[in-house]
């Protein structure tokens, strides 16, 4: 039940999202009323918690649909305590998401800022062993895979031979003003890595990492040259993950539905439901 495009958010569980996304005094089942709209998630829980308990996979393998994507991160302890030098441990997160592996996108390998050219040969062990049947992701932070140098062909080279995607993180728009006492995009601008971006498909599933603005108007321009990347890419029979976060992640639902709709003026995808917590709302 492949799609021509996943379409996602940074988590799925997210109070500030009760009356909009879901409804107002939604408490279980998240996963459920997510999967109603969305397609895919980042698990960005599973970097810093580490494998989920076998009873918690079973309960997502059961409220999560068949076409629906988990695009989990690889626990720090994997990437950034032990830097890919025991991937033993890789492998067993994976092994703990076997019920899930039929619902699996590209798990994804987040390396530290300071993971540079000199440690390729560790994740070339780790993507040589990696399982074929299950895509992956690689984000790199180091500066010098973003000068489009010696570092950085090494880097495309390994991954195109390993098939694995290059995570594309697109922080244009949350630098683009400065915070003016705004403490959700404070955050994010001390939060995220302003590194350049390279838009480079290195295998058959794109990732891209949309951090958007407060401003609504900022987000767009932004993101109008990625409506013909994606379209080019799923003309060439790639399938894109889109993840979609705004500063403080209050509005990411809304930036996503509006993304995803100006994807629809030019690409067919299938329509996007409407947020339980708004078709609520219209009752009363």
């Amino acid at each position: 039940m492949t799609r021509p495009l996943y379409l996602g958010l940074p988590m799925w569980a997210n109070q500030d999202w009760l009356g909009t996304l879901y409804p107002q005094h939604a408490k279980t089942d998240l996963l459920s009323d997510y999967a109603v709209v969305f397609s895919s998630v980042e698990g960005n829980t599973t970097f810093y918690s580490g494998a989920p308990k076998p009873e918690t996979v079973a309960a997502w393998a059961r409220q999560a649909p068949p076409h629906f994507r988990f695009c989990f991160k690889l626990p720090a302890t994997v990437t950034h305590d032990q830097r890919l030098t025991q991937p033993e441990n890789a492998w067993a997160f994976l092994d703990a998401l076997t019920p899930l592996h039929d619902r699996l996108g590209p798990t994804m390998i987040q390396l530290p800022r300071d993971f540079g050219p000199a440690e390729l040969p560790q994740l070339e062990r780790l993507l040589a062993q990696w399982p074929g049947h299950l895509p992956c992701a690689v984000e790199v932070r180091h500066p010098d895979f973003f000068l489009k140098g010696d570092a950085e062909k090494a880097l495309n080279r390994l991954l195109i031979t390993y098939s694995a995607n290059r995570v594309m993180l697109d922080v244009r728009p949350v630098f683009s003003t400065p915070a003016n006492g705004h403490p959700g995009l404070a955050h994010a601008q001390q939060e995220k890595p302003k590194l350049p971006l390279h838009v480079l498909s290195t295998a058959n599933y794109p990732v891209i990492r949309f951090i958007g603005h407060i401003d609504k108007t900022i987000n767009t321009d932004y993101f109008t040259p990625w409506i013909d990347r994606l379209s080019l890419w799923i003309s060439q029979g790639k399938t894109p993950f889109l993840f979609v976060h705004t500063a403080d992640n209050q509005a990411s639902p809304e930036l996503a539905r509006c993304l995803y709709q100006k994807l629809q003026r030019r690409i067919t995808l299938p329509a996007l439901a409407s947020f339980a917590g708004e078709k609520q709302s219209q009752l009363f």
